[in-house]
């Protein structure tokens, strides 16, 4: 398998709120979308929202309550101050802060807010790991 992620589909209870939800924070819906399913481009991995009990069924599993299940998603700024910047505006957007921006036990700056379907999203600046021209995080290898 060549490594490559694709896409991140969230499953989520109204498709139009959760689109709504994530347009203002600047995502910009593609054209391809429909009231079944939206696409976003988020800098070269595609984000999508699909119904959550359809998503569950597609898969082939049973739909749960949702809550902490391990995995977080992570937008990355390119500076310190950045993080409570876009922390309040996920909260303005509707979001729940869970975690105020602070210092990092890792050396970093982060913090985390809630979606209106409760996925986590960290909102870090990590100074080990810089941004290239394009946008995306440089990760060092030795």
């Amino acid at each position: 398998m060549e490594p490559r992620l694709s896409f991140v589909t969230l499953g989520v209870a109204d498709i139009a709120r959760a689109r709504a939800f994530y347009e203002k924070l600047g995502f910009k819906a593609s054209s391809d979308s429909n009231e079944n399913v939206t696409f976003f481009d988020a800098g070269g991995v595609v984000l999508a929202l699909f119904g959550r009990a359809a998503l569950a069924a597609d898969a082939k599993v049973p739909d749960s309550t949702p809550g902490f299940s391990g995995v977080a998603l992570a937008h990355n700024v390119r500076a310190e101050n950045e993080v409570a910047q876009v922390l309040a505006e996920a909260e303005a957007a509707g979001a729940v802060i869970v975690k105020p921006a602070e210092t990092a036990f890792w050396g970093g700056h982060s913090g985390y807010f809630r979606d209106p379907d409760g996925h986590l999203w960290e909102v870090a600046f990590n100074p080990f790991f810089p941004f290239d021209d394009a946008g995306h995080v440089v990760l060092p290898y030795k």
